[in-house]
């Protein structure tokens, strides 16, 4: 089985606070999940090969590293496009795919309605990027039909985890890698973490 790396930082820890208060404004709530992602793509991206170049400094010539591997980062719709900034500002040559995928309300159960990925995606590190990892089948969901296609290497990369979707993850996946911001309690009886943040869609994208 593959790990869960919980990210451990004062400022995460600082801006996750914000995200949890019900009053926080849409505005300050998409643009602090945009910091957190930073952090959370700071840490995620240590799965990145690296290649060794020449390179001359002012004043002799030192050997360099350049990134060797072609990356991919697919947010699941909707709440996952608030996560995509934080990968781009390390990586702008990253590639973005799209997968959508809502909960049926009633069975809890993830169905599929849009898939766009980017080529290359056999030779790529692929990043899945969601907010909430609630009950995980989104995430598995996303991760089987990805898989599908061709990804050998995914990292599942979400703010707020349950332990119940961690479970569900890695029973399914246990090849996947999960990093995250937090572990919460638990889910409630209609599948929303505990304490949770709220619906993250809703308060991106204002729809509350």
């Amino acid at each position: 089985m593959h790990q869960v790396h919980v990210v451990d930082h004062p400022i995460l820890k600082r801006d996750l606070t914000v995200l949890r208060r019900a009053e926080t404004p849409y505005g300050v709530f998409r643009s602090t999940l945009s910091d957190i992602s930073s952090i959370l793509a700071y840490e995620a991206l240590r799965e990145l090969r690296m290649r060794e170049v020449p390179v001359d400094t002012p004043l002799e010539a030192t050997t360099g590293h350049v990134v060797d591997q072609r990356v991919i980062v697919v947010p699941i719709l909707r709440a996952g496009l608030g996560m995509i900034d934080g990968f781009v500002r390390f990586m702008p040559e990253a590639r973005v795919g799209h997968l959508g995928m809502y909960r049926d309300e009633q069975t809890h159960e993830p169905v599929d309605y849009y898939s766009s990925i980017p080529p290359g995606i056999e030779e790529s590190l692929v990043f899945v990027v969601d907010p909430m990892l609630a009950t995980g089948g989104s995430a598995c969901g996303a991760i089987r039909h990805l898989k599908d296609v061709g990804a050998r290497r995914i990292v599942l990369v979400t703010l707020v985890s349950a332990p119940e979707g961690i479970a569900f993850v890695h029973a399914e996946h246990p090849d996947v890698d999960i990093v995250t911001a937090v572990i919460d309690r638990e889910l409630d009886q209609n599948a929303y973490i505990r304490p949770g943040l709220g619906d993250a869609g809703d308060r991106i994208f204002g729809t509350t």
